[in-house]
């Protein structure tokens, strides 16, 4: 049997949607699913729910639930983490301040300042978790699924010797985008993506097995089609290859967008969530944070389960490694000149391949030059915060953030070394790797 681990099982809708995944393949059928999270009451509400899934789908598996880590992952053959280290009163600051100083960004999870500093909070705990592992599981395959993905596995792949990858639903999620807009089922549609996560490039996008790019084009002067995604819409446009992830995120990880008020009311307004506001995403996850118990129960009362496998990688990358057919993917990996004009060593995201011999990444080549650029700094910038963090220098941190693209075209050297030194004093008790933070 394999023993598959949710660490952060709390995360309910993720959590309950990976575990209806897993199930679904013969190789993990009768599994343990360990669920694992610091917060009981969420986790009693999920182990509720896994448990209706695995009755509902008469499956042979077993159900464990716990609050200590380790008890989770002793003898683990696959680890899925899906965590947040600090909850809003600390992540609201990675907004807040930048934007005092006129660094408008939206949703702050990813590289700029808000995500580094998400970051300098998270690796220390993801560090002690792939500890864990070497102790407890050394064989096991560690998914993350937790932000900023690029310099968290950066981190660990740096630092530790789990195996480890990350995944994001971006690569696929646009993939279906593009080939709902020239009304193209997936069964016919390929693609060759590669890039840094969120900032990754449709290096070839087939119908067929030709070129689909024209169709896009087309679609895109249809103004629905442009204003469903202005920013990504216009990157295309204008520099000729497609990016993943959406407007909301690409907007904060260039010079372009958001550098002037009027370019954002032009560019980064729009319906609903994408590319959605900073005010609008508090304003949800303070009221999901009030009302989650309630929904959860309205969820379990309803009894309503479906057990169809959705198209998240963790699951098929776990039937692959357990024995099951191969499975490519886009994981986050070191870059071992799998992309040559990208820093040696950053974490990329490309195409790798699930077997029961483990993960092996594929050569993409080099990117275009005309996206090569952006990508290529903004790795850069990854790669030295995570440095910062993995030997506590505060002024390798600052000069990271220096270099984000967004952050450089608004301030100066010295005003972005005051935002950093404010933000380093509000995250201080959730920085144990900084043995000082001055600047």
């Amino acid at each position: 049997m394999a023993r598959i681990v949710f660490i952060g099982a709390g995360s309910f809708g993720f959590t309950r949607k990976l575990v209806r995944d897993v199930l679904t393949f013969p190789t993990m059928r009768d599994a343990t699913i360990v669920l694992m999270d610091i917060d009981r009451d969420r986790l009693g509400l999920i182990a509720k729910a896994v448990r209706m899934i695995v009755e509902r789908g008469n499956y042979p598996a077993k159900v464990e639930v716990t609050a200590d880590r380790r008890e989770a992952l002793k003898g683990a053959d696959v680890v899925v983490c899906t965590i947040l280290a600090g909850g809003i009163e600390v992540w609201r600051h990675d907004i807040e301040i930048p934007k005092k100083y006129g660094v408008d960004i939206n949703v702050g999870d990813t590289r700029g300042p808000s995500g580094i500093f998400r970051a300098l909070r998270t690796i220390p705990v993801m560090l002690d978790i792939c500890r864990d592992i070497e102790r407890l599981c050394p064989g096991a395959l560690f998914l993350n699924y937790t932000n900023p993905m690029a310099m968290l596995c950066h981190a660990m792949q740096r630092a530790s010797d789990v195996r480890v990858t990350g995944l994001c639903h971006s690569v696929q999620g646009t993939a279906e985008m593009l080939a709902r807009w020239i009304g193209a089922p997936m069964s016919e549609i390929t693609y060759l993506c590669a890039g840094i996560n969120h900032l990754a490039w449709y290096l070839q996008f087939r119908r067929n097995g030709k070129d689909a790019y024209p169709a896009i084009r087309k679609a895109m002067a249809r103004k629905k089609i442009y204003n469903e995604e202005v920013v990504r819409n216009e990157m295309f446009l204008q520099l000729g290859w497609y990016v993943t992830e959406s407007s909301g995120h690409n907007s904060e990880y260039n010079w372009w967008f958001r550098k002037r008020p009027e370019l954002i009311r032009k560019y980064c307004r729009g319906t609903g969530w994408n590319p959605g506001e900073y005010a609008y995403i508090l304003k949800e996850y303070l009221a999901g944070r009030k009302t989650w118990k309630k929904r959860i129960r309205a969820w379990i009362d309803k009894g309503e389960i479906d057990l169809k496998c959705s198209q998240e990688y963790a699951s098929r990358i776990a039937h692959a490694v357990l024995g099951g057919e191969a499975f490519e993917f886009n994981g986050n990996v070191p870059n071992t000149g799998l992309i040559p004009n990208l820093p040696q060593g950053a974490c990329v995201e490309v195409p790798v391949l699930a077997s029961r011999r483990g993960l092996d990444p594929i050569y993409v080549g080099e990117l275009p030059p005309q996206v090569a650029g952006l990508t290529f700094v903004n790795a850069t910038a990854e790669m030295m915060a995570v440095e910062g963090s993995l030997i506590g220098d505060p002024t390798l941190v600052f000069q990271a953030i220096a270099t984000d693209p967004l952050t450089a075209s608004v301030l100066s050297l010295a005003e972005i070394r005051k935002m950093v030194r404010e933000m380093f004093r509000k995250n201080r008790p959730h920085l144990p790797q900084f043995k000082r933070i001055d600047l």
